[in-house]
């Protein structure tokens, strides 16, 4: 397929997710089933122009003034691809498989508008009902926070040290183009451009043999932050599909008790494999089964309960941006109940002078410090540790990072802005040692 073929492939893939209102996965699924003759460099290259024209939505509608499909994508390729009028043009040259030419109105716009005037919702391209929560986190900066949470994700790597070494990994997978991450000192990052091939890391055999996971260096500073120490007795509440999980059990160097579990079973299936393949031995998964309560051993004498919490996921939009706009208030609602839920439940289960470490991929206040603050409030015999004190003994860029990252009094907050990761809440909060 031509570069012309592929943008009218994405103009009609943009006009079918608005008139179907399906996921944009869904909707590539079933035009690459329908046009088997695509490759996959053309599939890779109209998945990259429909997940950008997702990203710059309400800009790319404010630059064209008018929010159908052909101008979204017009749009995008101005405000993410940097394309000039020239460029554009060339591309929409009404020949065989190309998009019409362009209107005089289109060329004027694309000429003359801007974003200058644009309100915050619609230059940083998130949902207006979401900008007072925004608001509220990152005031006048919101706009700049949301265009970042709005741009493409590289792809992070976490090496783990059970299986192997960053020095020795990083030369065998320099073909991938991958380098060290700038904060995780087990990280690894592949930059991927607009048109890039998945990188195929599962194929790699230092997956294969569990030497390195996916994992974005956010989720892994996460599970820094967290200080889980060989020898400790570490419980992983909502460990779902076990990223945190694996992170965790390297850093207890196979020392110690390792429980993982999770309210929703179907998300535990694929964690025993990763154990297994990650070498992972002292971690015990323990599945839900009906009411039963599966902890009920487990009595004030963890010394860490990790809570991934179950959330809205704003943080994670620049690697799924259709879902910023598929998100409703009502999913805030229960996810505040949800986080509530599993924090009661986590309280019991530490020991005197123990820690939970609550996490959640969301930027919203009031999933974290809310949370924190409510939780402490009800549980006054915890209170909240810096993370960076808690993790400085084993990440010597632990200080530095918190003063890049958003410090409150309830915690810490990555974004792709301030640390370029994606956007995570870590609060350690540490039960009073009986005196």
């Amino acid at each position: 397929m031509t570069p012309a073929a592929r943008l009218s492939a994405a103009i009609e893939l943009i006009a079918t997710i608005d008139a179907q209102r399906i996921p944009a996965a869904k909707a590539l699924k079933e035009w690459g089933t329908a046009h088997r003759y695509a490759g996959s460099g053309d599939r890779a290259a109209i998945s990259g122009l429909i997940w950008d024209v997702l990203r710059r939505q309400s800009s790319a509608a404010w630059l064209m003034d008018d929010a159908s499909a052909r101008s979204r994508v017009l749009g995008m390729l101005k405000l993410e691809r940097g394309m000039d009028i020239p460029t554009i043009s060339a591309l929409c040259d009404g020949g065989r498989f190309a998009p019409e030419p362009l209107t005089a109105a289109e060329e004027a716009a694309l000429a003359s508008r801007s974003l200058a005037d644009a309100p915050a919702h619609v230059a940083g391209d998130y949902p207006d009902w979401l900008d007072p929560y925004l608001a509220r986190v990152f005031g006048d900066d919101r706009s700049a926070e949301a265009t970042a949470m709005a741009s493409r994700a590289p792809l992070d790597l976490r090496v783990n040290t059970l299986r192997g070494k960053r020095e020795k990994v990083l030369p065998r997978l320099s073909y991938l183009g991958v380098k060290e991450t700038p904060w995780s000192p087990l990280g690894l990052r592949i930059d991927l451009g607009a048109d890039a091939r998945n990188p195929g890391i599962h194929a790699e055999e230092d997956f294969i043999k569990g030497a390195i996971e996916v994992q974005d260096e956010g989720s892994q500073l996460a599970a820094l932050f967290s200080a889980a120490k060989p020898g400790e007795q570490v419980i992983d509440l909502c460990a779902g599909a076990g990223g945190k999980t694996l992170a965790v059990a390297a850093m207890m160097e196979g020392k110690g008790r390792l429980i993982a579990t999770d309210s929703d079973k179907r998300q535990l299936v694929p964690i025993h494999e990763r154990l297994s393949r990650a070498g992972v031995h002292n971690c015990d998964v323990r599945t839900p089964r009906g009411e039963e309560e599966v902890l009920s051993d487990i009595r004030a004498s963890a010394d860490l309960v990790l809570i991934d919490a179950p959330c809205t996921g704003t943080g994670t939009w620049r690697r799924n941006p259709d879902a910023k706009w598929r998100m409703r208030p009502g999913a805030l609602e229960v996810r505040l109940k949800d986080q509530a839920e599993v924090l009661a439940r986590a309280a019991p289960l530490v020991k005197s002078g123990g820690r939970i470490a609550y996490i959640t991929c969301s930027v919203l206040a009031e999933e974290n410090g809310d949370q924190v603050k409510a939780f402490i409030a009800r549980h006054p015999e915890f209170s909240v540790q810096p993370p960076e004190q808690t993790a400085s003994v084993l990440w010597d860029k632990a200080e530095a990072f918190a003063e890049a990252a958003l410090l409150s009094p309830e915690g810490l907050l990555m974004t792709p802005r301030r640390t370029g990761t994606d956007g995570f809440f870590v609060s350690i909060l540490k039960r009073r040692a009986s005196s």
